[in-house]
């Protein structure tokens, strides 16, 4: 007989039962483990923001730490942790802090964290690579909880430009003084708090919940796993294991139209160099580094270290517009060999002599830049041996100025004051070559004082070809960038002035 009261029973608890399932998949299917791992090239080379340049401890320390302005999309300045500021003179500079905003060990950031973290910065003792940035503050007031004065000894057009830079972070005095320094720990304001890091191994951030930006950070924790050797990485990066990774060009090619990869590419603010130690013999001599770079064809650099993908440059990346002079048409970049043996003769060495090219030995261009030039030189007689050595012996070469030419990338920044007056002025912050000349530091000095833009470009580009013609560094060439994405990564995007933009992204 038929129940139909067991009948409809049934089916309501059929129909409700694949409710539950429809809702258990619709829920699975948008609550995404929101993770995101990254394959680093290279380990920290510490974490302190004051004194660490190497950009494999930037990229950790500029996820934890805030600042007081920064560069949006557009490279605009807006405001971070001040909330507005005025400028009620050329010398004078009034912040205004977000109320309310905590470091990520409770403490609330006030007027006095902003004057204690730039007086760090400031002296001798931190040995900060930015205090050339912030020379000509010659005093800082607290005005109120939320409110600090800048007073300028002088103009500077690049004040606040320099104040967007990841190492200008503010910092809480008390976690310095229970460490001695922030090389081992990391406690700041930004989107993500710093969680472990097992050397050669991981770096670990979790999502800052009382984060003062509404709706960031989207991830949950990001994950930075330390593979030296790009083969691992462009493994890690085609399995899954990891969800993005940088990789050379020649990398970036092989799995480019590769399912689930995207690669993101553009063109960067560094350059690649050849660093001088101008103290050191032969290369006290400017002929004979005339002569170097008279021996460099830098448009093979470009070809074979980078598959192409890279411009020739000067100190100011042509990515910086007109800031960058056109360095091609310069008299020691027409790759001259008789002119550079005719130098050579002149300084005293009509035979060539030995010399040795250090280099990172875990950064591939960086050896292959090395062996170009290796090549390139001998056709003058100068004999080079490659010495390559590991990231922290390189980080301690590059501080000391211990070897006689070394190889590297720097950055031009947002700014030529960095790539002409932070590296190269006798008292520059990063002035490891041991280099001085009087009539280029007049030059830079003055282009940071003068605020008409057409007047500043004058000056720099009077001082980009003097620099040139001194040689402290051979300048070789801009690389465009790679990022290789996996799909279930959602709103990444790299710009020249921040590759690793992520506190808008997502995993689905």
């Amino acid at each position: 007989m038929f129940n139909r009261k067991w009948f409809l029973a049934t089916v309501m608890m059929l129909l409700v039962s694949l409710l539950l399932v429809a809702c258990s998949n619709e829920e699975s299917s948008s609550d995404v483990e929101q993770v995101l791992k990254i394959a680093n090239d290279q380990e920290p080379a510490g974490l302190d923001p004051h004194k660490t340049p190497a950009h494999s401890s930037v990229r950790i320390y500029s996820q934890v730490y805030s600042g007081l302005v920064a560069f949006n999309e557009n490279m605009e300045i807006v405001g971070d942790l001040a909330s507005e500021w005025e400028q009620p003179d050329n010398q004078t500079y009034i912040f205004k802090l977000r109320e309310g905003v905590t470091f990520h060990n409770g403490s609330e950031v006030t007027a006095e964290d902003v004057k204690y973290s730039f007086e760090r910065i400031m002296a001798e003792e931190t040995a900060s690579h930015i205090a050339s940035y912030f020379s000509n503050v010659e005093s800082i007031e607290v005005l109120g909880e939320y409110e600090v004065q800048f007073n300028l000894s002088s103009p500077d057009a690049t004040f606040l430009s320099n104040l967007t830079n990841a190492s200008a972070a503010i910092v809480d005095q008390e976690v310095v003084e229970e460490n001695g320094d922030l090389q081992q720990v990391a406690v700041g304001t930004g989107p993500f708090k710093f969680v472990e890091w097992v050397p050669d191994n991981r770096v670990s951030l979790v999502k800052n919940e009382d984060y003062f930006i509404d709706g960031q950070p989207k991830l949950d924790e990001v994950i930075y796993y330390t593979m030296k050797e790009e083969s691992a990485r462009l493994s890690a990066i085609r399995t899954g294991e990891v969800d993005m990774t940088t990789l050379t060009a020649q990398s970036a090619s092989l799995i480019e139209g590769e399912e689930a990869i995207d690669i993101k590419s553009y063109q960067s603010l560094e350059y690649s160099y050849v660093g001088f130690n101008v103290n050191s013999e032969p290369l006290n001599n400017q002929k004979v580094r005339q002569a170097l770079s008279l021996a460099t064809n830098r448009e093979s650099v470009a070809d074979i270290v980078w598959n192409g993908d890279a411009v020739v440059s000067g100190p100011v990346a042509p990515s910086m517009g007109d800031w960058a002079i056109d360095v091609g048409s310069h008299e020691l970049y027409q790759n001259d060999i008789e002119k550079a043996k005719s130098l050579l003769e002149e300084a005293g060495y009509p035979d060539g002599f030995e010399i040795t090219i250090t280099t990172a030995s875990t950064y591939a261009d960086m050896v292959d830049t090395a062996q170009v030039l290796q090549q390139q030189w001998e056709e003058i007689g100068v004999n080079a041996d490659i010495k390559q050595i590991e990231w922290g012996e390189y980080i301690d070469t590059w501080s000391n100025t211990s070897a006689d030419i070394l190889i590297g990338r720097n950055g031009s920044g947002t700014d030529p004051d960095r790539a002409l007056n932070y590296f190269f002025h006798t008292d520059g912050s990063a002035n490891v070559w041991g280099f001085s000349d009087s009539e280029y530091d007049a030059l830079v000095e003055q282009g940071v004082v003068t605020v008409d833009q057409a007047e500043r470009q004058e000056i720099y580009n009077e001082a980009q070809n003097l620099l040139l013609d001194l040689s402290p560094n051979l300048f070789l060439v801009s690389p465009m960038k790679y990022v290789a994405v996996r799909d279930s990564v959602v709103d990444f995007t790299p710009y020249p002035h921040d590759g690793e933009d992520i506190v808008e992204v997502s995993k689905q």
